[in-house]
């Protein structure tokens, strides 16, 4: 690979070419320029041990293969272990030329502190050594003991990233839920440190180290604006253009949604042109692509689903099936972010590529 590769609309659009005799119409969404597959692989799951490491390398090579050009990971995830498992899968990729590095969205995050140990045994300990005394946050930038997005810890973060994955550029970095910040700070607090962060990352975009930037969240947008926690996306993406100008990057959110956390579709919480919106809705009048997680709920909906759910997708054999084809139904949605760590998770997720979206009118 040469310097600052990333993905790009032509590799983007090479791939699905080439797995369009095993993908149905439908399975791959535009999304900022780069067509995206509607099911993406998720590595936030698992023990912290070498057997789980093989199994992440080997679905996301499988994956790759059936149809899945969007991989999602972070520097938490099972302390930096799964984003090791993704680079030495995709060195096995580009290695071997099967797959090449401007058809694959490799997506990570930062903003926890990806202790090294399930739990630390001594994160005080830790923080202090790897970020305060680091000089990379003061002690009052950092909330509930696991969460900090200033500057200097970001960028180190980002390095960290890259090191781990084997890369010299990311296509989408996004802040970790940024909404437990509001958990200890001001509205007017917040909004300080998103845009020293989003400073930091237009830098890592216009160095070639990212290509967007996001928020991935939990709560944030699933929330009355009244809450304390609520992000209106509108104030984000103003913020973007503040720091970035029209060119900003802030182009991508994650946030979870499925059959049983239906915010994102059916609460009207976001403010765009005068109009009260859902999040989804919000998204796409803003320009935002959405990568949605938890579309099976961490497993909860991989079974005991109602008789309607079947009949209104009979073309999935299984309830997990039925609830990953749900949301990525919502045209609204681009990819969703399912949790693959072996290859009978890759089989049953992936037999959905070769079925179109439903429809949920």
């Amino acid at each position: 690979m040469s310097r600052n590769e990333c993905a790009t609309p032509e590799g983007t659009a090479r791939y699905a070419r080439r797995l369009s005799g095993a993908t149905a119409e439908g399975h791959f969404r535009l999304g900022q320029g780069l067509l995206m597959s509607s099911i993406g692989v998720g590595t936030a799951g698992g023990g912290w041990d070498e057997q789980v490491d093989r199994g992440y390398c080997r679905s996301v090579i499988e994956a790759f293969e059936r149809g899945v050009n969007v991989v999602d990971t972070a520097d938490s995830y099972r302390g930096g272990r799964s984003e090791r498992a993704v680079g030495a899968a995709l060195r096995q990729l580009f290695g071997s030329g099967r797959g090449r590095r401007d058809e694959v969205m490799v997506v990570t995050k930062g903003g926890y502190f990806p202790f090294e140990e399930d739990p630390p045994l001594d994160a005080p300990a830790w923080i202090r050594e790897n970020v305060i005394d680091a000089g990379l946050a003061r002690p009052e930038e950092i909330v509930n003991d696991w969460h900090c997005i200033a500057p200097a810890y970001l960028g180190r973060r980002l390095s960290a990233s890259l090191e781990q994955l084997g890369l010299d550029r990311v296509d989408v970095y996004y802040i970790h839920n940024p909404e437990l910040q509001l958990d200890s700070v001001s509205r007017a607090e917040f909004d300080a440190r998103m845009r020293a962060a989003f400073e930091l990352l237009e830098r890592a975009a216009a160095d070639g180290r990212i290509q967007f930037y996001g928020a991935a969240t939990w709560h944030g947008f699933r929330r009355p604006p009244e809450a304390r926690d609520y992000l209106s996306l509108g104030e984000l993406v103003n913020l973007a253009r503040e720091v970035g100008g029209e060119g900003h990057r802030f182009r991508f959110v994650e946030l979870p949604f499925n059959l049983g956390m239906l915010e994102a579709l059916t609460m009207p919480n976001q403010f765009v042109g005068g109009e009260q919106v859902s999040a989804l809705a919000a998204a796409q009048r803003l320009g935002i692509t959405v990568m949605c997680s938890a579309p099976i709920r961490q497993g909860k909906l991989a079974r005991h689903l109602p008789e309607i759910v079947a009949e209104l997708f009979p073309d999935a054999s299984t309830d997990a099936q039925r609830a990953l084809q749900f949301v990525r139904s919502v045209p609204e949605v681009t990819t969703a972010l399912v949790g693959m760590s072996s290859p009978a998770h890759v089989a049953e997720n992936l037999a959905l590529a070769k079925i179109p979206p439903g429809s949920l009118s």
